[in-house]
């Protein structure tokens, strides 16, 4: 079912100030803006998008956003996900669709996110989107890639920190079976998230799975409550913004766009 002509869609960043790994990321400078400045401008070009809205915890955060002209809504420091900040926006922000668009995703393409909105809309009985892309076996070894498996219609089966599928007749150099044919293929989990608003108004009444606290994702969550989650390939992107060492990396890949 189609409902491409009723729904309304917010894209929301979330912008937590207090990183482990990184203080103060949504601010990180980059060309010369914040780095939040960067996601913002980039959603602004989702034709699609109703309202763009940051929600932060930190007031420097939100003085930034109204700096360059952006709508940012306080919200509060407990929340212990992006999601949970997600529904504490949903009651001052009316729409049917809710994209989270992490604040540490300076590269982002407007094209993917207009793909997964796309997506839900072509869809309603799609309930979750997210995106994903190709990796080599040996990125698959990263713990800090996430990797999904898909079912034939394009829903998630899992998630996981570790190289999944496992490739039983892999070789040393992790590609192949000795033949010279691929033994597994590899999806990286983009973490940007489209929720239903109904979806959305349970996600905090649910209850934290196992392996949801074993991998440290959240998006477990909602499978273990029973909750389909539809993943849109697209092509490989660029990194988010974890560690000083993947601002570096961004700074530079940012800069030879503009070359």
């Amino acid at each position: 079912m189609n409902d491409s002509t009723t729904s309304r869609l917010a894209i929301v960043i979330p912008a937590r100030y207090g990183s482990t790994r990184l203080p103060g990321k949504p601010l990180a400078e980059i060309r010369g803006k914040p780095m939040v400045q960067h996601v913002y401008e980039r959603a602004l070009r989702v034709p699609q998008a109703s309202v763009v809205v940051v929600a932060t915890d930190d007031i420097r955060v939100a003085n930034a956003v109204h700096a360059f002209g952006g709508v940012c809504l306080m919200t509060s420091a407990d929340h212990p996900s992006g999601t949970d900040r997600l529904t504490e926006v949903m009651r001052h922000i009316e729409a049917d669709i809710y994209i989270n668009l992490q604040g540490d995703e300076p590269m982002v393409r407007p094209a993917d996110i207009e793909k997964l909105a796309a997506g839900m809309r072509a869809d309603s009985a799609v309930q979750i989107g997210t995106l994903c892309h190709m990796i080599s076996a040996q990125e698959a070894k990263n713990p800090h890639a996430v990797k999904v498996v898909l079912a034939n219609n394009g829903d998630a089966l899992y998630f996981s920190r570790a190289p999944i599928p496992y490739s039983r007749d892999v070789d040393d150099d992790g590609d192949s079976d000795g033949s010279g044919h691929q033994t597994a293929r590899y999806l990286k989990h983009v973490g940007v998230y489209a929720y239903r608003r109904e979806v959305l108004a349970t996600y905090a009444g649910l209850p934290q799975p196992m392996i949801e606290q074993a991998e440290k994702l959240e998006q477990l969550r909602l499978m273990a409550a029973g909750l389909r989650i539809r993943v849109f390939e697209i092509a490989p992107t660029g990194p988010g913004v974890d560690t000083p060492e993947c601002l570096a990396r961004v700074r530079d890949l940012m800069e030879r766009e503009d070359a």
